[in-house]
């Protein structure tokens, strides 16, 4: 005889079981840096999840690190979604907090400096292009997984997103981590990746080195003296890559140290902080 009650009890359980298999199945992410400007914040799930950042797809690693920054100047509220294999999502609204920036007033510089010749204005654009070329690399290399050590143990003489006015005129801001170092102190890689550039001599920044840590994630080392390594080359953590140098326009020997997301220009400070994901 067809039991009703006994049917209906399993009918009951089916959606318990069920209900409990879909929450279970939710998407698990960890994030790992400061949501604020200028931050390159590390995240991890699982690797045949879906995630997007605004809408635009994130490369995942093959242990499910993914990686995104926000500019200097950013107040927009952007939206991280992580889809698994079930169509159940997560949405985290991300608003990077507001800093204030230094403003530094330095002297001096030569008028030549200050308003390039014509014939400087054709090397600068060059330069540019090389620059514009080695951070436009894609790659799955994940080493930007694995956190930042600092390339120099200088004193700090500059920092990200400070204002500079070169003899009284305002000028783009500043976009590095500079360290005071005497010429031929060593340069280290940050984390491992390629050289995807290195000119000895740009117009600006000089003895000019770029690293691709992947996915859209570079290092650019400025003002060298010399380069260890060329275009090409696997470098690991902590490799002596360089020494410090004052090519370029610098006014003395210093290491000027910059990350990029894609096109997007990151403060190093907030990268060293940041804690690889387990």
């Amino acid at each position: 005889m067809f039991n009703s009650k006994r049917l209906a009890l399993s009918l009951i359980t089916a959606t318990v079981l069920y209900s409990a298999l879909v929450h279970a199945s939710l998407p698990i992410v960890k994030l790992s840096g400061e949501i604020e400007q200028g931050a390159l914040v590390l995240g991890k799930t699982a690797n045949n999840n879906q995630v997007t950042f605004d809408g635009k797809a994130l490369s995942l690693t093959a242990h499910g690190d993914f990686v995104f920054g926000f500019s200097r100047d950013d107040n927009k509220t952007h939206q991280l979604v992580i889809i698994n294999a079930h169509g159940e999502q997560i949405v985290k609204k991300l608003t990077p907090k507001k800093r204030q920036y230094k403003i530094q007033r330095i002297t001096g510089i030569a008028k030549k400096i200050m308003q390039p010749s014509t014939k400087a204005i054709v090397r600068i654009k060059k330069d540019n292009k090389q620059i514009k070329q080695a951070r436009a690399v894609k790659s799955n290399i994940a080493a930007f997984a694995q956190g930042f050590i600092a390339p120099n143990q200088g004193k700090i003489t500059g920092v990200y997103g400070s204002q500079r006015y070169f003899n009284g005129k305002p000028k783009r801001p500043h976009f590095g981590l500079d360290f005071a170092a005497p010429t031929g102190a060593v340069v280290l890689a940050p984390a491992g990746g390629v050289v995807t550039l290195f000119v000895a001599d740009m117009f600006y920044s000089g003895g000019t080195l770029l690293i691709d840590h992947g996915h859209g994630i570079s290092s650019t080392f400025l003002h060298l003296s010399k380069s260890y390594v060329k275009k090409g080359d696997i470098i690991n953590k902590g490799q002596k890559i360089a020494e410090v140098g004052s090519s370029g326009r610098a006014t003395g020997p210093h290491l000027d140290w910059r990350i990029n997301w894609h096109n997007v220009r990151l403060d190093p400070a907030l990268a060293l902080k940041i804690a690889p994901i387990k």
